[in-house]
């Protein structure tokens, strides 16, 4: 008796299809407000607007004199010296000047700087050896920003430049969309911890290290990682624990036709299954669901479709979540360098390193496209998307490769 279902009740639904799916469901986290050292690669939900003038004192950009240009190349008494952070109450009258510090204000009465290599000291005196011009070797008020300025908008990615800039308008924190938690569910009964002896049918657990790494590397956070036996009951549960901490719920494994698959019964029982198959290779039993405001994906059980799909879909929604305007990868026009096989029936990503020659890109695939193969990736550095109702191509054909060496960028939507 043939236990297997003979068709699966969910429809194979184009790529483009499901990404519109997932993209139309995505919604960004709630702000939350984090200090400056917490910042780095998150996105502002709040626009930044300068509350005063900065630097909020005309300071000098050179060790030198501070004095009065208009007196030309007259000698000057040296009143005393002032260093950055300090400002005591001093006004320079005609024929005075004061040894000043690279960053300390300018005193009142004062509007250049002369260097103190054009400079001499006699007797208590500074002798110039030119004149300098009103405002020379001074940084004026609100040089860099001035009050009631937009500063950085709402949706600006932090990096170290934007992060010193609010250190500069005196802000100790920002309000920000956080980093996605994501929790991750291996399944299968010959999955095993790595590092431990093998008993026969048992293989390592490759893919919890693999999803956590990507998911630390593209900005997440890691909530959970857990196995999980194949049987219902346990699924269950830890897709409850799983739903109760994360953002983003990955189970890699139990969504394909087998007696052992289990996830998406499950799911649709928790909560709502949006699409259950997927024309692509590698990734087809590709499923998304959503519990509450907890999105589930069901990854395929095979390394490199589980990592695949998280490229081409977990990290944009990790992206999309955390607020960010750039999503998906740049894409390139590159030719073959041989021959690639490819059956018609679905969209095919097949992994490829891209090489410059006499301005055009040079793709060959990485050997053996097969899901299990990891060292596919290894080292690949594009995806070589093969469209569906395309066959065969010869060497010297044109397809459209994704880099995966480069960061996202923004398209118009």
């Amino acid at each position: 008796m043939n236990v297997f279902p003979n068709v699966s009740p969910y429809p194979m639904i184009p790529f483009e299809e499901a990404w519109r799916l997932v993209e139309r469901q995505a919604r960004p986290l709630s702000p939350e407000r984090l200090p400056l050292e917490r910042l780095a690669g998150l996105v502002l939900a709040e626009e930044i607007v300068a509350t005063e003038d900065w630097p909020p004192f005309a300071a000098a950009t050179m060790d030198g004199y501070a004095l009065r240009a208009a007196e030309g190349l007259a000698p000057r008494r040296i009143l005393g010296e002032r260093e950055a952070g300090r400002a005591e109450a001093v006004r320079l009258a005609e024929g005075v000047c004061l040894r000043i510090m690279t960053g300390a204000p300018l005193p009142e009465g004062a509007d250049a700087v002369l260097p103190v290599e054009e400079a001499a000291e006699r007797d208590g005196q500074m002798i110039p050896q030119r004149a300098v011009r009103p405002g020379e070797n001074v940084r004026p008020v609100g040089a860099d920003v001035r009050a009631g300025s937009g500063v950085l908008q709402q949706g600006t990615p932090l990096g170290p430049a934007e992060i010193g800039l609010l250190a500069t308008l005196n802000r100790a924190e920002a309000l920000v969309y956080p980093r996605p938690r994501v929790a991750i569910l291996t399944t299968g009964d010959e999955i095993v911890p790595p590092g431990q002896a093998l008993r026969p049918g048992q293989i390592p657990n490759s893919n919890a290290p693999a999803l956590a790494a990507a998911v630390a590397l593209h900005g997440g956070s890691v909530a959970l990682v857990e196995h999980l036996p194949d049987e219902a009951a346990a699924l269950r549960q830890g897709l409850e624990r799983a739903i109760g901490a994360a953002d983003i719920v990955l189970t890699s494994g139990g969504v394909s036709m087998g007696t052992r698959d289990l996830i998406k019964p499950i799911l649709e029982a928790l909560g709502t299954v949006h699409f259950g198959r997927v024309a692509i290779k590698p990734g087809k039993p590709l499923t998304f669901a959503t519990v509450g405001r907890t999105y589930i994906l069901g990854l395929p059980g095979n390394p490199v479709s589980s990592l695949v799909m998280f490229e081409m879909v977990v990290r944009p929604l990790m992206r999309l979540l955390g607020g960010h305007r750039a999503i998906h990868r740049p894409r390139v026009q590159a030719r073959l360098k041989h021959a690639v096989r490819h059956e018609p029936d679905r969209l095919e990503f097949q992994r490829a390193r891209l090489t410059p020659q006499e301005g055009t890109w040079w793709a060959e695939t990485t050997g053996s496209q097969i899901s299990s193969r990891l060292l596919s990736l290894a080292g690949a550095n594009a995806l070589l998307c093969i469209p569906r109702g395309v066959g065969d191509l010869e060497a010297g054909a044109m397809v459209e490769a994704i880099r995966l060496d480069l960061p996202e960028v923004e398209v118009p939507r």
